[in-house]
């Protein structure tokens, strides 16, 4: 059995003398691992770098086998941002997530698509820093590929979509600032920017990652029996900093 796809790497672990099992996510075929030989060496070690864009074939004797890979770097990512200890930070909290919440060997298609606009978002040479937004949307896309899309399009108590302001912690459904004032002490802000409205101030990025977090933790990991990755919790502290 063997099959050659697009993907980014995850995560790589040492495995045995010199190898290391890397986890990839491919275009068509999901989140799926392999062995890559060398791949912890020193000199392998630069092309299993989590967030690199790679050509990956994988083979193995039968499908349900661990299999081998070979990669071939298409784009040093994480190398490109050693400079940039936040944007480095944004890429690990991004590869640390997908392989934490994404099935393994299950198509999403999208999500690779929307982790791939991601790396080209945190590369670009942006004055500006839109990024961050770029990653709390991600997230949101990410929710929703997994079946736990958030709904902002329109108020869950009034069904108008004007002045929508929180979301309901449980439903994930936008509520309105008239109705949701009598309870917003038990609602989440919901940031502007995420509707197409105002700018992804810090405040704003911060705001997103609490929502974007509380559905990961309750509605992702806690399914998973796992907390958040400890990269996802560093990235959300070197944001607020």
């Amino acid at each position: 059995m063997d099959w050659s796809d697009e993907a980014i790497v995850l995560a790589a672990r040492p495995h045995g003398e010199g190898s290391a099992i890397v986890q990839l996510l491919t275009r068509a075929r999901g989140r799926h691992a392999g062995l890559v030989r060398g791949g912890a060496s020193k000199r392998g070690r630069a092309s299993v770098e989590p967030g690199n864009m790679v050509e990956a074939t994988w083979r193995a004797r039968l499908t349900e086998h661990l299999g081998s890979l070979t990669l071939e770097v298409v784009r040093p990512t994480a190398a490109d941002l050693l400079d940039d200890p936040r944007r480095l930070a944004a890429l690990a909290g991004a590869c640390a997530v997908a392989e934490a919440a994404l099935p393994e060997r299950e198509p999403h298609p999208a999500a690779f698509e929307g982790t791939a606009a991601l790396l080209a978002a945190l590369a670009a040479d942006d004055p500006g820093d839109v990024w961050p937004a770029a990653y709390v949307r991600w997230e949101v896309g990410l929710l929703g590929e997994l079946g736990f899309g958030l709904d902002l399009t329109r108020c869950a108590a009034t069904g108008a979509n004007d002045q929508l302001a929180y979301v309901s912690p449980r439903t994930g459904r936008a509520v309105s600032l008239s109705a949701g004032e009598p309870y917003k002490d038990r609602l989440l802000p919901l940031p502007p920017f995420l509707i197409g409205a105002g700018a992804a101030d810090p405040a704003a990025v911060a705001a997103g990652l609490r929502l974007t977090g509380h559905f990961l933790v309750h509605h992702v990991f806690a399914a998973l029996h796992r907390p958040a990755p400890p990269a996802r919790e560093r990235l959300a502290q070197v944001l607020a900093d």
